[in-house]
């Protein structure tokens, strides 16, 4: 089966090549994204070579909802998200976008995650720019025309209206707090398999 590195991966060549085209291809640039509980997404993407900021937040809600005890009751419009800074010419969208759907969360399930739900655990894509767009709506469509998962991606694709960082306490949680039952259960995992998987990526 065409693993779903190399699917992304080939939708997003000429993108990459286009960005690297452009003058303004070294400048940071950021990506911002959902998928269930923000702790375990934000060590994910922070062991992501090229990765120069990770912060957990709010993103899909308004400025007053966006904390967590309203954003925890799961009626605010709010999901758990990680704003991603990072160098293009470390790493492309096209790899960040690989690793969201292939190792950060499980795009298959609705408004949950794991042992979390509710929709501030949903799927979600935050594009910050029509090329984000194109290419996290494209990766969908050749995921799911190759039957990569065994159930239908529920991810969204829409446009950041604005990102609130979270309460501090929530700030580079799994670092903080690595023997915590919750990070040794659902997230140290996934940076095993960042490794894995993702060898040249991985820092």
């Amino acid at each position: 089966m065409t693993s779903i590195k190399s699917l992304i991966g080939s939708l997003g060549l000429m993108i990459s090549l286009a960005a690297l085209s452009s003058p303004a291809a070294a400048a940071e640039q950021t990506a911002v994204f959902a998928g269930g509980c923000f702790w375990g997404v934000d060590a994910v993407f922070k062991h992501v070579r090229g990765v120069t900021e990770a912060v957990s937040g709010y993103a899909g809600g308004d400025a007053a909802t966006a904390r967590y005890d309203r954003v925890s009751n799961g009626n605010t419009g709010h999901a758990e998200t990680v704003r991603v800074r990072f160098d293009p010419a470390q790493v492309t969208y096209q790899q960040l976008l690989q690793v969201f759907f292939s190792v950060a969360h499980n795009p298959t399930q609705l408004n949950r995650q794991g042992p979390d739900v509710g929709s501030q655990y949903r799927s979600a894509i935050f594009f910050t720019s029509p090329e984000q767009q194109a290419a996290a709506q494209g990766a969908i469509q050749r995921l799911t025309a190759a039957h990569a998962f065994s159930a239908p991606i529920v991810t969204q694709v829409v446009p950041l209206q604005q990102f609130y960082p979270a309460e501090g306490y929530h700030q580079n949680y799994l670092a903080l707090h690595p023997e915590q039952p919750y990070i040794v259960i659902h997230d140290k995992p996934k940076l095993e398999q960042l490794r894995r998987q993702f060898p040249a990526l991985y820092q």
